[in-house]
């Protein structure tokens, strides 16, 4: 049974060679995106062509967001089951179909209908890379790959904004904006195909890390149907991990979605512009790349039992930029920019380490698709809340109303993080690995 603890890349070749799988990874998640945060450059033309309200608009990224998690809880298992290659090029070839026959919706209820699909494909791309990590990097360096791998929806998030604002810019309408970037993502899905390959590293069986999923020091049992989500359950880390996904899910999405409206709001009557408010946006991701990278080599020098205090002050300082949010804005489209950064320099080092490298650390090799793919999903369960139910709460009481609510989620979570702990053989590293 191979020890996560013990696995390091072969030689320098192989290293080198994870390195390209996974850039090859990442390129083909930025097109996962371009198909995806086009929406919300979207928005505002599909209130202005179909006449329609925040609350309405919000029910396609809801149902979107209500298929990507079904898509989350149900995929990873199946990319366990399938293999992580397979799995990954499947959901690239599906979001490409998916977005171009939105393109092509007569209505918000059709356009829903092609993008929730769009979203249940993607779901399945991010387990499949997480699967790829364990078979080619070690325990010490897992947060610190991640953390690159995960710039892949950051920056795809950027390339989206972009693409779709050039869009825009060359005079096309909310049908290109939805459309185009689909045949971008069939050019990388074929890049894919040639570069994407599993490690050298036998991951048949689980690293004790996964096999210890349970707080449970007893050896594990023989393995049997479903076994592997029963661990995950009596996982107290899985679970709060589970919880605080669900939090910083919500302000992910809710930022996805309505960022663009926001500064866009915020603007001076005469002075209103959706391309400008789209290129502004950006900061969010951007701002967001730089927390990935620094969590994740944070995360690898920190001991496993004082991980925990990364998420906490993470997760108060967010709550305290969600809260001052309201009244900040008020002076001016900057002002309303260097908040959106701030939100994306707290929320994207949580989410990325939550179903990345804890998924790893609580499904272990075999199971660490299911592991990513739960924890995903129980976030954009909560995500779902991002469009209509946000939409309606901004249509009563504005964007005031709207960060608040989302500044007392965030502050509950903070407080879950003073009961998580690390899996018992990940702790045991701790005194056999001193730092």
């Amino acid at each position: 049974m191979n020890d996560l603890s013990s696995v390091r890349p072969e030689d320098p070749a192989t290293r080198k060679r994870g390195w390209v799988v996974v850039a090859a990874l990442f390129i083909g998640y930025v097109g996962v995106y371009l198909c995806r945060k086009n929406l919300s450059v979207a928005v505002p033309l599909l209130q202005e062509s179909f006449s329609a309200s925040k609350e309405q608009v919000g029910i396609i990224a809801s149902v979107g967001t209500m298929a990507y998690a079904a898509g989350k809880l149900l995929n990873g298992g199946l990319v366990d089951r399938i293999g992580a290659r397979r799995g990954y090029l499947i959901a690239l070839g599906s979001v490409a179909l998916f977005g171009a026959a939105g393109a092509f919706a007569p209505s918000i209820a059709m356009l829903a209908v092609f993008y929730g699909f769009n979203r249940y494909s993607g779901a399945a791309a991010w387990p499949a890379m997480i699967k790829f990590i364990p078979t080619w990097f070690g325990l010490s360096k897992t947060a610190s790959v991640i953390g690159v791998l995960s710039l892949s929806y950051v920056l795809g998030g950027v390339a989206a904004v972009l693409v779709a604002r050039q869009i825009v810019e060359l005079g096309g309408g909310w049908s290109a904006v939805m459309g185009w970037p689909s045949l971008m993502l069939v050019v990388l899905l074929a890049g894919a195909m040639l570069l994407v390959r599993t490690g050298p590293v036998d991951v048949d069986e689980p690293f004790s890390v996964g096999s210890g999923a349970s707080d449970s020091t007893e050896p594990p049992k023989p393995a049997r149907r479903g076994g592997h989500y029963l661990r995950l359950l009596r996982s107290t880390q899985f679970r709060l991990a589970c919880g605080i996904s669900f939090t910083v899910t919500l302000v992910r999405e809710a930022f996805n979605v309505w960022s663009v409206d926001f500064l866009h709001s915020v603007q001076a009557e005469g002075e209103k512009d959706v391309a400008a408010a789209a290129l502004h946006s950006v900061a969010f991701d951007l701002a967001g790349a730089v927390a990935i990278l620094g969590i994740g080599v944070l995360y690898d020098r920190v001991t496993p039992s004082r991980r925990r205090w990364i998420l906490c002050l993470d997760l108060v300082g967010l709550a305290l930029v969600l809260a001052l949010m309201p009244a900040v804005a008020g002076g001016g489209p900057w002002a309303g920019v260097m908040l959106i950064a701030a939100v994306g320099l707290l929320v994207y080092g949580p989410f990325s380490l939550l179903s990345g490298v804890i998924a790893i650390e609580s499904g272990g090799a075999k199971s660490a698709a299911t592991a990513a793919g739960i924890i995903d999903g129980v976030g954009y369960i909560a995500g779902i809340l991002a469009g209509v139910t946000l939409g309606r709460l901004l249509d009563i009481g504005g964007y005031t109303l709207g960060f608040n609510a989302l500044a007392g989620v965030t502050l509950a979570s903070a407080v879950l993080t003073f009961w998580m702990r690390p899996p018992p053989a990940l702790a045991r590293t701790e005194i056999e690995e001193p730092r």
